[in-house]
């Protein structure tokens, strides 16, 4: 009689047979794309009515690649693709063709301010200690592409710690910037999905001056803790000068079409250091 503790699994495990499933011998029958291993078979995951099965993959990939990574929570950015860089803004300006495109050129010059001040915010953001047991708090977390996002991710870069970002598949070619930490570099195919690993994890959001997809993420946001699907947090809102222009969130109180405490649910920015403190005061109370 032994004592040796018998194997936790009794069945293969997929690696094993997708790997005996690469030296099958070739006969019509193996051929087939019918015999190939379902989860294997990219044509078969790719096919209509297996939707709900790419949509599940898509939240569990990032969930559980992040938990391995002891990512606890995260400090979201949404901004523009499109502010410069400073450094890069004067060229902007010299690419200009005519006096419509100089004068969006120089527009976009004067928000170039918030591409450091983004990368001062997550500077900041990730100077939070790890917890005793490795998870951490407040990793940053950008769209993983160009302006806003590259200065979020190039913010914890600067001080050596891990960020994420969040990438999509769009009709022109993005790459994700070179600050984004490999391994928590994420492509998703679904907005929706990619839209909730934004917040799963989110304990404080900053947003930039921005055009649609900021749009489209602040007031899904917005709605989201309006109607108690997601707690409250920290809604940092940088720009009042271009948000109170493109936006006029009072006379949407004013028209009665949002409660006046809604506007609460804002806080004004400019400061990275003071943002950053109000995080830190919000989750002290």
């Amino acid at each position: 009689m032994t004592d040796a503790v018998p194997p936790r699994r009794i069945f293969p495990t997929s690696r094993v047979d997708a790997r005996a499933a690469e030296h099958v011998p070739s006969i019509p029958q193996t051929e087939s794309a019918a015999y190939k291993l379902a989860f294997q078979d990219t044509d078969f995951l790719l096919r209509e009515d297996l939707r709900p099965v790419r949509f599940q993959l898509e939240l569990l990939k990032p969930e559980l690649l992040l938990d391995e990574m002891k990512v606890r929570s995260t400090f979201v950015f949404y901004g523009s693709a499109r502010i410069p860089d400073p450094a890069e803004a004067d060229a902007l300006i010299a690419a200009a063709t005519d006096d419509q495109q100089r004068a969006i050129a120089e527009r976009l010059k004067a928000k170039s301010k918030y591409y450091d001040i983004a990368r001062a915010l997550a500077r900041l953001a990730s100077s939070a200690p790890a917890e005793g047991d490795g998870w951490r708090n407040f990793v940053v977390c950008s769209g993983g592409g160009p302006s806003i996002m590259e200065a979020a991710n190039r913010g914890a870069h600067d001080v050596g710690e891990e960020t994420i970002g969040l990438n999509i598949v769009l009709a022109h070619e993005q790459l994700p910037n070179p600050y984004v930490t490999p391994d928590l570099s994420f492509q998703f195919h679904y907005f929706a999905l990619r839209k909730m690993h934004f917040l799963l994890r989110a304990r404080a959001v900053a947003v930039f001056p921005g055009g649609f997809g900021t749009f489209d993420e602040l007031f899904e946001l917005l709605t989201l803790i309006q109607t108690g699907k997601v707690r409250p947090l920290p809604l940092l809102l940088f720009g009042a000068e271009f948000w109170r222009k493109v936006v006029d969130f009072q006379a949407l109180a004013d028209e009665g079409v949002i409660a006046l405490s809604d506007l609460d649910l804002i806080h004004w920015c400019e400061d990275p250091a003071e943002a950053w403190a109000f995080v830190q005061a919000y989750y002290e109370d």
